[in-house]
């Protein structure tokens, strides 16, 4: 199976030579790496330079500095990468981040998951970040969840579902579309992937604020936002953190932001949330 890797990177100059040869030495060859240089103004050009002179298997795409947004700024730099390749070339379509690195059997392991497991849509490993000297798992997610910086979907299951949205919270829409469309999602737990650098750690948006506005562009309803918000409380073991969650939801309810998915993709993702709850909570 031929796989089409996107890496958006914007100033990765401390993180990008792991990715890049990490992916170079993998024992499955068969790849495109196109890596989208998303305004840097570090050296991360010329370290992708290094990677595209000496490996036919690499080429950048160098575009204009734009507005740190949670979400829509990567996908946006993903899709400009993805616009510039033949889909009918490739089997697998993979969204990676430029501070990961990759243990040598990342892809060889993801296609024979793929091929002996047609119904499989998305799959990814495990991250680890390290602490203390030793690499543990972040622990930022559940370990059914392929999280945003490993993402490999089967070509057929990512046109089905329409390609990313470019939205705080793409990385839950897709899952929950291809769900919705019969497509599995799976993790597998033997691969580790290292993490270099902390998720989050670059956005200066309030954590409250934050989770008001994922639940807004996920689609959520207000019933389900609130129990959602209720959750994130009691985790942080504040009511203000609740009211401040709530406000920043319906202050994007009142502004009326457009949403990045249809009604019907809406109804998808609230029907999942609801089942979820269901499941999970009340065990019904």
């Amino acid at each position: 199976m031929r796989f089409l890797i996107i890496i958006p990177a914007h100033n990765e100059e401390s993180n990008i030579r792991f990715t890049l040869h990490s992916l170079q030495h993998q024992s499955n060859k068969e790849i495109k790496v196109v890596i989208v240089n998303d305004g840097s103004t570090d050296q991360t050009p010329e370290i992708i330079q290094q990677f595209t002179k000496q490996d036919s298997r690499f080429e950048t795409i160098n575009l204009e500095k734009s507005a740190h947004q949670p979400g829509s700024k990567v996908i946006s730099a993903f899709k400009k990468g993805l616009a510039t390749q033949k889909l009918e070339e490739f089997d697998i379509i993979c969204k990676f981040d430029a501070d990961v690195i990759f243990p040598s059997d990342y892809l060889e392991t993801i296609a024979n998951a793929f091929s002996n497991n047609p119904k499989y849509g998305l799959v990814g490993g495990l991250l680890y970040i390290e602490n203390n000297g030793e690499w543990i798992y972040e622990g930022n997610s559940n370990k059914h969840h392929v999280r945003g910086p490993v993402k490999a979907y089967r070509k057929e299951g990512f046109i089905q579902m329409g390609g990313l949205r470019e939205t705080l919270g793409w990385d839950n829409i897709d899952s929950i579309l291809l769900e919705n469309l019969g497509w599995k999602e799976v993790v597998l737990p033997e691969l580790q992937v290292k993490l270099i650098k902390i998720k989050g750690a670059d956005y200066t948006i309030r954590p409250a604020e934050y989770y008001g506005k994922y639940f807004y562009f996920l689609g959520l309803s207000r019933s389900l936002t609130y129990i959602a918000s209720a959750k994130e409380a009691v985790k942080s073991k504040s009511i203000s953190f609740f009211l401040h969650i709530i406000r920043s939801y319906e202050n994007c309810r009142q502004e009326k932001l457009q949403l990045k998915i249809t009604r019907d993709e809406q109804k998808v993702i609230n029907s999942q949330r609801w089942k979820m709850l269901r499941n999970k909570w009340l065990k019904i």
